[in-house]
């Protein structure tokens, strides 16, 4: 894939409301539904392109990674700040050990990437089915909708009572909290639970292990709980307190598309509160050592 910025046609330097500007002209341009059928799989290819380059370099901190570690840092099997990624099964995981935290990764609102069926906006004079456009929302009824976090990664059937009517409503899987899908006669506002491992920012999910002294020096494999199944994650010899190990592509779906976001395992260090005298011994002996 070419260079994000040349994706846009902007320069390096550009601001965030050039880059937008550049984006909602390429999007209207090369969007599927304003091409002939010979045409349409030029056009989906050109799109999705033109999204991913968007989705990156319309966040703050994403955009950092790129400008440092280019098209790499978003993808498996390579690493970052000098360790080399690895890959163990059907994922690839990456360390970050700078020791940056996941916040300063994603930021502190959970926004993730930029939504771009804002472009629906454009097209067809009204919101998008997947937020934005809040002001095509103002004089139809509104309704709330409460599903379970599992529920918003699976996508969900599920009947709600609408006008004093039981309604039948499909949810897409990857719908994130605020959501506000538009029906014929109504708009509907996803409200998305928490969970009690997974910390959501975006599409790209947090999960916090804690290893021992020894795990962290030695290294190990654990066991990792993610949106599938348990996986065992290697833990390289040398871990530093704050490691970040990405598996990509085991986050939640982007509605309406075929790509996922990411898992990021954050391992945490943790020193006992006490220990034995058989403990304490060895530790003397390490510092001796040391």
């Amino acid at each position: 894939m070419a260079d994000y910025y040349s994706v846009l046609g902007v320069e390096k330097s550009a601001t965030a409301d050039e880059m937008k500007k550049a984006y909602r002209k390429l999007a209207l341009k090369w969007h599927p539904d304003k091409h002939k059928e010979g045409d349409k799989k030029k056009a989906e290819a050109k799109f999705k392109e033109i999204n991913q380059a968007y989705e990156v370099l319309s966040d703050a901190k994403k955009r950092q990674m790129y400008d440092q570690f280019g098209e790499a840092a978003f993808k498996g099997g390579a690493g970052t700040a000098g360790t080399p990624g690895g890959q163990q099964g059907p994922f690839t995981y990456s360390y970050r050990t700078s020791g940056a935290g996941f916040e300063d990764i994603f930021g502190g609102d959970g926004a993730g990437f930029s939504d771009p069926f804002d472009i629906f906006e454009q097209f067809f004079g009204g919101a998008s089915p997947f937020g934005g456009g809040a002001r095509a929302y103002k004089q139809r009824p509104q309704y709330r909708a409460k599903i379970e976090f599992m529920e918003a990664v699976k996508g969900v059937e599920k009947e709600f009572v609408i006008q004093g009517k039981n309604r039948k409503i499909k949810i897409p899987a990857g719908v994130a909290d605020g959501t506000q899908i538009r029906f014929n006669d109504f708009d509907l506002r996803i409200q998305v639970g928490n969970h009690p491992k997974f910390k959501r920012h975006g599409q790209d999910l947090i999960i916090e292990e804690d290893i021992s002294i020894a795990q962290a020096a030695l290294g190990d494999q654990l066991k990792v709980e993610t949106l599938d199944k348990p996986i065992k994650v290697k833990i390289r010899p040398g871990t530093q307190p704050g490691t970040l190990i990405r598996l990509s592509g085991k986050g939640l779906v982007y509605p309406k598309r075929s790509m996922h976001g990411d898992l990021y395992i954050k391992l945490n260090i943790k020193i006992p509160k006490k220990i034995s005298r058989q403990q304490k011994n060895l530790f003397k002996q390490l510092q001796e050592l040391e």
